[in-house]
């Protein structure tokens, strides 16, 4: 459609509110076509806010050089498990943990990316307890908000310690997680204490600061220059791992958005920041759990 209108930060934003705020997609639709002048181009501008799950994958389904399984731990969590099918020792394992939609098939992608740089990758499936994910992302938004929060925390520590006794793995474990699972990173490595070696949290909610000093893990953070929301928390989290000695890196990335590592997403998807962060992540990764 030739006249749809540039994508603004204005409509970005409304869509961060209805994802991260209020989940009432109605109020959302209303406020933007009222931006834009009609509901059919308020649905256009939202396809390419959200992300589309049918979007191509960068690390290919069916790749031969990855085992995939689904396997269950903890208290009857299932997740996607991804792991280098050829590997000639035993492997660190990493939890990546999914947005605030659930285990869609952008974090299984996530995960076999992982598995491709030489880990046993694990993706929960954190909306197991309330019956997995479903097909409906609007659907799975409203369940993560109806989530049992330390329940979550558990299952998130049950993945970490199930990763560390796996036979094939070399007991150390890392985690990656984004938007809501940033957030979950960030409170597992609260929780797990030494059972988790490093954390890559992208644009994740922060711990409270009295929780800081049972950080263990080394811990890199990624954020996006346009996520204010996000952003607000990032000082006082700085501060309190500064002055717990935790190791930490603090990264920011100006001029992408919340989300931006999600290549499904084109709106918000931006490739540099993307890039290396991701480089940064298994970089850390490499050094900390080998």
């Amino acid at each position: 459609m030739n006249d749809m209108p540039r994508i603004t930060q204005e409509m970005i934003d409304l869509y961060d509110r209805f994802t991260h705020v209020t989940s009432d997609r109605k109020d959302y639709l209303d406020r933007l076509t009222a931006l834009v002048g009609s509901r059919e181009v308020a649905e256009l501008i939202t396809s390419q806010i959200a992300a589309n799950k049918m979007s191509a994958p960068l690390a290919a389904v069916g790749d031969p050089r990855l085992t995939i399984e689904k396997v269950t731990f903890g208290e009857n969590m299932t997740g996607y498990l991804a792991k280098p099918k050829n590997a000639s020792g035993k492997l660190p394992g990493v939890m990546v943990v999914h947005e605030n939609r659930g285990l869609v098939p952008h974090i299984e992608d996530v995960a076999r990316r992982v598995a491709l740089e030489g880990f046993i990758a694990l993706a929960p499936d954190f909306l197991q307890p309330l019956g997995g994910t479903p097909e409906d992302e609007d659907v799975g938004r409203d369940m993560i908000a109806k989530l049992d929060r330390a329940q979550t925390v558990k299952n998130a520590a049950a993945a970490i310690d199930y990763l560390k006794k796996r036979p094939d793995g070399n007991g150390k474990v890392g985690a990656v997680g984004f938007c809501w699972g940033g957030g979950i990173v960030n409170a597992a490595a609260v929780a797990a204490g030494d059972n988790l070696n490093a954390c890559a949290a992208y644009y994740g909610a922060q711990p409270k600061a009295e929780d800081v000093p049972k950080i263990k893990a080394n811990m890199m953070l990624h954020y996006a220059g346009m996520d204010e929301r996000i952003n607000a928390g990032i000082d006082a989290y700085k501060a309190a791992l500064q002055a717990n000695k935790v190791p930490h890196d603090v990264f920011m990335y100006e001029g992408a958005q919340h989300a931006f590592n999600n290549d499904a997403a084109p709106a918000r998807y931006h490739k540099e920041a993307a890039e290396q962060a991701w480089s940064r992540t298994i970089g850390l990764f490499k050094k900390t759990l080998g």
